[in-house]
């Protein structure tokens, strides 16, 4: 990703499943895509071959007593719209556990009513499989083990011919369908840590090529003042003392470089002065390199004109206050935009961070908070949390230049 990721340049990673919404996604284009991204998810191939799963076994009733009954067609699209929601919408975990045991019934009510229709089972592979890319391991196990044993009396409570084997084949096909989606998530995620890895070294580096770059400058304006300046300051006494000896009083020559060395000694003054005068860290772009691979919550980022921060040390404590904070609104809160003020109050650095999202009424301090605090303890600084009129959490640090 490139270095001027605070302007138009954003990463873009391909999404591998259908599960929940990545932290790593990020487009051509502000953090936030509303519809086309709602659109995107909701077209993605594993979402297509599911609509197509179901589309199956929806015309397989044709040969079923129940096939075309208005209750079964209306459990079917209770079952559909709750996957396609569970993917396409920002919902919170709490709400895809909700959707996925919604289709969990829908597909046990359209087996007890098609139970002949051959196909029915098929949908708690579905199921199965989007739980896999959700829930842990043992998690899904208990789940896939509890309704196939409710799968199981409801064949035998139909005299189905040899349920046993019946659901023996089509536990096969959900572990398999489990299996790809579980490592399939865990391949995302592998994804995710190393894209947010990515992006905290290229804010890193930002920060470091500035750094380098300050320190580049004052080097040379050192070497100008100490070695040039020098240099030139002699030229000008020993002109001076040679323009006051009689025989060369009245020579222009000796005038005029008298007033050359003058004007050349104040130029390098003045670039050393320009050098020397260092616009600060570029705490922007690496501020925006952090956000970009995150979907939510988008980094509304405001740095008034008068903050100069010239310590890589301090530098970096914004960079981390910052950074954790987003995290916590992706995870935590389900914030929608995070609002960074730096400002500059006297000698003090003030970084003002409030998300949107609704934390916990009693926001217990975990390591990452407690880790924030610290840096600041560290540096000499303050530290205060609270929660905002919607529930979002407000924090302000006061820095020492």
């Amino acid at each position: 990703m490139p270095a001027s990721v605070a302007g138009s340049h954003y990463l873009w990673v391909p999404e591998v499943t259908f599960c929940g919404p990545c932290i790593a996604i990020a487009w051509r284009r502000p953090q936030h895509g509303g519809m086309r991204d709602f659109l995107a998810k909701l077209l993605q191939p594993l979402n297509l071959a599911g609509l197509l799963t179901w589309v199956a076994v929806g015309l397989s009733f044709a040969d079923s007593p129940a096939g075309h009954t208005p209750t079964l067609w209306a459990i079917m699209l209770v079952f559909i719209l709750g996957f396609l929601l569970n993917d396409a919408a920002p919902f919170a975990a709490r709400g895809r556990n909700a959707l996925l045991w919604v289709q969990a019934g829908a597909a046990m009510a359209v087996v007890w009513l098609a139970p002949y229709a051959g196909t029915t089972p098929v949908l708690l592979v579905i199921v199965i499989a989007q739980m896999a890319m959700l829930w842990k391991p043992v998690h899904t196990l208990l789940a896939a083990l509890a309704l196939n044993v409710v799968l199981y009396l409801i064949l035998r409570h139909v005299d189905y011919d040899r349920p046993l084997l019946v659901v023996i084949i089509y536990a096969g096909f959900q572990s398999f369908a489990a299996l790809i989606g579980h490592y399939a998530r865990s391949a995302e995620r592998s994804r995710d840590q190393l894209v947010l890895v990515n992006a905290d070294l290229l804010a890193t580096r930002a920060l470091l090529a500035d750094s380098a770059r300050d320190a580049e400058r004052l080097r040379v304006a050192r070497e100008l003042h100490d070695v040039a300046g020098h240099k030139l300051t002699a030229m000008k006494l020993n002109l001076r003392a040679l323009a006051s000896q009689p025989e060369f009083s009245g020579r222009t020559d000796i005038a005029l470089a008298q007033q050359l060395s003058t004007e050349l000694l104040e130029d390098i003054r003045s670039v050393v002065q320009a050098l020397r005068d260092t616009r600060g860290l570029d705490l922007e772009t690496a501020l925006r390199a952090l956000a970009a691979p995150l979907p939510k919550p988008r980094l509304d980022l405001h740095i008034a004109a008068d903050v100069r921060i010239s310590d890589p040390a301090l530098a970096e404590i914004i960079l981390r206050l910052v950074q954790e904070s987003l995290t916590n609104a992706a995870r935590h809160a389900n914030a929608g935009t995070l609002l960074v003020s730096i400002t500059r109050e006297g000698e003090h650095i003030v970084l003002r961070i409030e998300d949107d999202g609704r934390a916990a009424a009693s926001i217990r301090e975990g390591n990452g908070l407690a880790g924030m605090r610290e840096r600041v303890a560290a540096a000499h600084g303050s530290f205060n949390r609270s929660t905002t009129a919607l529930g979002g959490l407000r924090i302000e640090a006061r820095l020492p230049l």
